[in-house]
């Protein structure tokens, strides 16, 4: 498939838990995918056609990664002793190609340290020219850096953590508790277990970086939220 333009997706899929099906469904036709390591294996059980692997292929089936070779995907092999995940080398496989928007698909395997590192990962200043969306697990993240909208059910939480930094004079519009120019430091739970009152909000950031997580979940004031 030929690069993306400016103004297409690039989907990036990782290892972890396996991914459900209707995140797939949910993407444009004919997306660029990025596969990184045993994220190979998702991609092929989802039915995505890799352009190209990245990793070191340590968790990988090798028959899989044998399939993606022999089905037209550029492999890009790197040693194991290495420093970045197989996830960081393929975000920086993404944004060479200067996509719109950066989508991961997976990430959630139930290690705290990489789900931290991950979402970490996703708003580091690498990143800040494209947009970066991530679905992992259950949740759903965003990164803040201007301006998002957020969509899901009246009630869905929404947590809002800062981080690399103070997220300063957040304004949204759309949630339960809404933020009015306010700063999010970091170590704060101010932005914790907010509530979508409307089918989407928006989310304003003027100095800094966040993560909206949409976990998943319905919080306990919907059903008033739905009279």
């Amino acid at each position: 498939m030929a690069a993306p333009g400016a103004n297409e997706m690039v989907v990036v899929v990782t290892g972890g838990d396996p991914i459900d099906p209707a995140h797939v469904r949910a993407l444009p036709p004919f997306v660029h995918v990025i596969a990184a390591d045993s994220g190979i294996e998702h991609a092929q059980a989802l039915g995505l056609a890799i352009d190209l692997a990245v990793g070191d292929f340590d968790s990988v089936a090798p028959e899989a990664l044998a399939r993606a070779e022999a089905t037209g995907a550029v492999v890009e092999r790197h040693p194991t002793a290495k420093d970045a995940t197989d996830l960081e080398l393929a975000l920086d496989a993404a944004t060479a190609l200067q996509p719109s928007r950066i989508h991961v698909l997976g990430g959630h395997g139930g290690r705290l340290d990489h789900l931290l590192a991950n979402a970490m990962l996703l708003a580091a200043p690498a990143y800040a020219a494209v947009d970066i969306t991530a679905e992992m697990g259950r949740a759903r993240l965003t990164i803040v850096r201007t301006v998002a909208e957020l969509t899901g059910p009246i009630g869905a939480l929404v947590s809002l953590v800062p981080l690399h930094g103070t997220a300063e004079r957040v304004t949204t519009s759309g949630l339960l508790f809404p933020l009015d120019a306010e700063d999010l430091h970091p170590g704060s739970t101010r932005g914790i277990s907010n509530e979508l009152v409307r089918p989407s909000a928006s989310i304003r950031v003027e100095r800094g970086v966040l993560v909206a997580i949409q976990p998943g979940s319905l919080g306990p004031h919907h059903q008033e939220l739905l009279r």
